[in-house]
């Protein structure tokens, strides 16, 4: 409570039942999940959205071993959680009592830090400090494990400390040189062809406002990571688009073509660079991140600024220089209308539905103001082409650890930290299938979402890339589905099924009635493919794109 936890995530069992006991004293809400892989997702969907620490409780043994895919999520996509397990009594630990497991060790290499605690004396700043580390710096996950006679012991004259914390070793806090500001707005002034490239720190840090004020100022386009939508409108003039495996061609293009890169909190993923010995070969680079292991680790760049990118951006802007870039992007902008692009949303149905007929007027038909929340393959990757995010915090998905099974359980936590938003999960069968019993968590937490499962009856993304790669060699990727619209109505939730395209603005009107949850199986095209697509290692140019178009 004192550190302005609201809502946490759990599922109570032997080694956590102390703190279990102990909640009924506090309002603190409890949200009981059906398995703890979800709990995390429903987590780090609530930080994501709330901007504030996610919680999750979980028991030792496997209570603890199921966090952790969870746990590498938020890792990965920089997410800040902290993680309490119950552990055996200390005097059991390492003697492989029942229900021991070494959670510590299990997930030291995806967590920020994180703490075995085995006194009850150390329960207060195990729990000050991993607040702390989760939030500041690049946020992440910290794990707290407390062994149950810690639970279990009286502490006497207990008082919280509100004194800054001080870690032998961390400084989250680190500033560039002045000089070093010199020299990149000088490579900023000096540039023709100049990309931003935003990335999720984008929206870590704040500094929307930053980036934006940034490209009208100096004319720059700017190009999004996956996690980057929301960094600026994308119905803005400057607004390029997605870039990277499954980006605009145009957008991957401009990459290759111009003569400054300016990274704004982004890791040079390998799904954004492709082949990084063809990389931007003709570019400048400036990089700019709070987490200094970032600098250089993938690509090797011209200035590296380590800091918070909203404050380092306020000390830019003012040096930066109003220089004619007119040619520049009018040249990309000629790449753009050039491109035929993805109009199968235009296309006559023909009595067949596709998934981007969906996602589009799914979109369309909610006037781009809804949380959107993604499970994880094909489907993900039409959301982000077909969904024109324009606020921030709108769009939720997993990225650096592609998560099948995120979108559900996100959602959930999306929707708590937001009540007053309307949340769309848009997954795919398979994903869906993963976490599909936390449909029971939303209806016993009388949580409104809607899920609008793309259902084409298999692994669309393995499919593909064995239709692409294994002569259509389709090895274990056919599903046979269940009928999801009747899964919701045994949960006692709205369950629809949608075969064509002419169903679908009453489905969603439907669905945005309901006062509860609502499932929307959309049964599409098992042959679609996602275009363009730039093969896992390719040179940017290599895409691979619709035949008989530019895209």
């Amino acid at each position: 409570m004192r550190e302005g936890v609201e809502i946490v995530f759990g599922y109570p069992g032997g080694a956590n039942l102390p703190i279990y006991d102990a909640m009924l004293d506090y309002p603190i809400r409890h949200v009981l999940g059906r398995h703890e892989q979800s709990l995390v997702h429903m987590a780090d969907g609530y930080a994501r959205v709330g901007g504030k620490v996610g919680v999750v409780l979980a028991t030792s043994g496997p209570g603890a071993t199921n966090l952790v895919t969870g746990i590498a999520n938020a890792y990965m996509d920089s997410v800040p959680l902290v993680c309490i397990t119950g552990q055996v009594p200390s005097m059991l630990i390492g003697y492989d009592a029942f229900q021991e497991t070494d959670v510590t060790g299990i997930t030291l290499p995806v967590t920020k830090h994180n703490y075995l605690v085995t006194r009850a004396a150390d329960i207060m700043p195990a729990i000050r400090e991993a607040f702390y580390i989760a939030r500041s710096g690049r946020p992440g996950p910290v794990l707290v494990d407390i062994a149950k006679d810690a639970q279990q012991t009286a502490v006497e004259d207990w008082e919280y400390d509100s004194s800054p914390i001080r870690l032998p070793g961390y400084r989250p806090d680190l500033r560039p040189a002045p000089e070093m500001i010199q020299r990149a707005a000088a490579m900023i002034n000096a540039a023709r062809r100049p990309l931003i490239l935003a990335g999720h720190g984008v929206l870590i840090s704040g500094a929307m406002t930053e980036v934006r004020r940034f490209a009208e100022r100096a004319q720059v386009p700017v190009a999004m990571t996956l996690l980057g939508f929301g960094a600026v409108p994308c119905s803005h003039p400057l607004n390029l688009g997605m870039m990277g495996m499954h980006g605009e061609a145009w957008v991957n293009t401009a990459i290759q073509e111009g003569d400054l890169l300016l990274a704004f909190g982004l890791r040079f993923d390998d799904r954004v660079t492709g082949q990084l010995k063809t990389y931007a070969l003709n570019a400048r680079k400036i990089h700019i991140d709070i987490d200094p292991s970032e600098i250089n680790k993938n690509v090797k760049v011209d200035a590296g600024l380590v800091g918070d990118l909203k404050d380092i951006l306020r000390q830019i802007i003012p040096l930066t220089e109003t220089v004619d870039r007119s040619a520049w992007l009018s040249h990309i902008s000629s790449a753009r209308s050039g491109s035929i692009g993805r109009d199968i949303q235009n296309l006559p149905d023909l009595g067949r539905l596709h998934a981007a007929h969906v996602i589009h007027d799914l979109w369309r038909l909610t006037r781009g103001e809804a949380t959107i929340v993604t499970d994880v393959g094909q489907h993900q990757m039409w959301a982000a082409q077909y969904c024109r995010i324009d606020r921030p915090h709108t769009w939720i998905s997993s990225g650096g650890l592609g998560t099948m099974g995120f979108g559900l359980p996100a959602s959930i936590g999306a929707k708590l930290a937001a009540p007053d938003r309307d949340v769309w999960v848009i997954a795919g069968d398979g994903g869906f299938q993963m976490t599909q019993a936390e449909l029971a968590t939303a209806a016993q937490e009388g949580i409104k979402i809607n899920v609008a499962i793309i259902n084409n009856g298999c692994l669309g993304m393995v499919r593909q890339l064995q239709q692409f790669f294994y002569q259509g060699r389709y090895s274990a990727a056919p599903l046979r589905n269940p009928n999801f619209a009747k899964i919701a109505e045994a949960h006692q939730l709205a369950g629809v099924r949608v075969t064509r395209r002419s169903e679908i603005p009453d489905a969603i009107r439907r669905a945005e009635a309901e006062p509860g949850t609502v499932l929307i199986d959309f049964l599409v095209e098992q042959e679609d493919v996602v275009y363009p697509m730039v093969p896992a290692g390719a040179d940017l140019r290599e895409m691979i794109r619709r035949p008989g178009t530019a895209q």
